[in-house]
């Protein structure tokens, strides 16, 4: 079985995260993406402590796409340091694995 990644990745704001997931899913770099609005992130940012309302976005890919989905969320996303993070998948439910790999699957056309 492909290995499997979660990646979780934040935006300003569910215009912006909506428009990358569609991208990402429409070429096939991730199988879906989950959005939460209204998170709230605190941090270090060019020597500013940062306190704003962003939205967070978990989203499904294979690992061996892992350098092409970076790559491309970078191209797409509007922010100049994007978080990324991925966690592997440990495991999951058969038919939702199945369903993940045959999504990622290149386009039979």
């Amino acid at each position: 079985m492909t290995e499997m990644l979660v990646v979780f990745s934040t935006f300003a704001n569910e215009d912006d995260a909506a428009r990358v997931a569609r991208v990402l899913v429409e070429e096939r770099l991730i199988a879906c993406a989950n959005i939460l609005p209204l998170s709230r992130s605190i941090y270090h940012f060019k020597g500013v402590v940062e306190d704003q309302r962003e939205v967070v976005v978990l989203m499904k890919t294979r690992k061996q796409d892992w350098t092409a989905f970076l790559s491309r969320l970078h191209d797409l996303h509007p922010y100049d340091v994007p978080e990324c993070i991925a966690v592997r998948v440990a495991a999951g439910a058969p038919k939702y694995m199945e369903w993940l790999e045959s999504v990622l699957a290149p386009d039979p056309a």
